[in-house]
């Protein structure tokens, strides 16, 4: 069953964005393993990302060996802090 985050960063900006999704993707054109979409933009009071994994272990297994090591290693320019984020599992997924 697909599944899909949404991080949203408080005061984020589109440069801390950037710097960060070079540091966790392979490219800024190119999805990591397992994940079938990704949407980024600025929204209320920061940015938000949306990014949807085919199951919630492809999730865990790119949080866990991809994304928190890189972000705890440090992103310079990237953001400041930890996101607010939201999970579900997709029931429905219209394309």
């Amino acid at each position: 069953m697909a599944f899909c985050i949404i991080h949203h960063f408080p005061g984020g900006t589109e440069k801390q964005y950037e710097a960060t999704l070079r540091a966790v993707h392979v490219s800024d054109t190119e999805l990591p393993e397992g994940q079938t979409f990704h949407a980024a933009g600025p929204s209320g009071d920061g940015w938000t990302v949306v990014a949807m994994h085919d199951s919630e272990a492809s999730w865990n297994e790119f949080r866990d060996q991809v994304l928190v090591p890189r972000l705890q290693a440090g992103v310079a320019g990237g953001f400041a802090t930890p996101p607010q984020e939201s999970t579900m599992e997709v029931y429905k997924l219209l394309r």
